[in-house]
């Protein structure tokens, strides 16, 4: 456990240092057992420690209530380990590149470069309004909300969120930040690309043939975003 906590910190600091998150946003682990995730207090992930994790039950509640207060949207992460049992890690940010993507119809996000075959031919919007209705603050911050998010990502590796951002999975930690990453450096690379032409997109099978490829290296990315993310974690906590 002392391992995955000191992970998903580091996690938290790669995210932020990558421009994934902000002060917002999160990322959780499911635990050895299966029936829980650990998650951050509600806090900045650039300033998470081992320390400040919390586990959570697949309800969405802590498993020993600290008095700490947690974060609201919490229910996308406890109603996707519950769904999807090979699920090991999410990621939900605000991502800028990708938020267009959530709120133009028409123009799919798909995959444009090797790196991010993981998103296929397109991904999934989920649209508060669906089920919360008109005057939501946009927020998956009930079970049912998070129900109908895990409804939408059905068997993708992610989705949308109009007008808030996205959800990544994935089978491992650093597959799940793997990811993240590299769906913002996609949506980057389709908007330049829309903006010169018409884009030729990865084919399913050239999506998934790259997914393999590319994700069986997530460790080498890992190492190098780690050791330059805890880099800047010190000097922030120093400042």
């Amino acid at each position: 456990m002392d391992e995955l906590k000191q992970d998903l910190a580091i996690a938290n600091h790669i995210l932020f240092d990558r421009q994934v998150l902000d002060a917002f946003g999160h990322v959780t682990v499911r635990s050895a057992g299966g029936d829980s995730f650990l998650m951050a207090r509600n806090m900045a992930p650039a300033l998470v420690t081992p320390d400040d994790l919390v586990e959570i039950g697949l309800d969405g509640e802590p498993l020993r209530p600290s008095g700490h207060r947690l974060y609201l949207e919490r229910f996308i992460h406890s109603e996707i380990y519950r769904a999807r049992p090979e699920v090991q890690a999410i990621v939900h940010s605000h991502s800028q590149s990708v938020v267009p993507f959530s709120v133009v119809k028409g123009t799919p996000f798909r995959a444009v470069c090797h790196m991010a075959g993981f998103i296929g031919c397109g991904v999934p919007v989920f649209d508060i309004r669906d089920r919360g209705g008109d005057g939501t603050d946009m927020l998956v911050t009930t079970p049912a909300l998070g129900r109908h998010l895990a409804d939408m990502l059905a068997g993708h590796a992610m989705v949308l969120m109009r007008g808030h951002g996205s959800t990544v999975t994935g089978g491992s930690l650093k597959q799940a930040v793997f990811r993240a990453v590299y769906s913002e450096i996609n949506a980057r690379i389709q908007l330049q690309a829309s903006g010169l032409g018409a884009v030729t997109f990865l084919s399913e099978a050239e999506a998934h043939a790259s997914a393999v490829s590319t994700e069986g290296q997530a460790d080498r990315a890992w190492q190098l975003w780690a050791r330059s993310a805890e880099q800047a974690h010190r000097s922030l906590l120093q400042a």
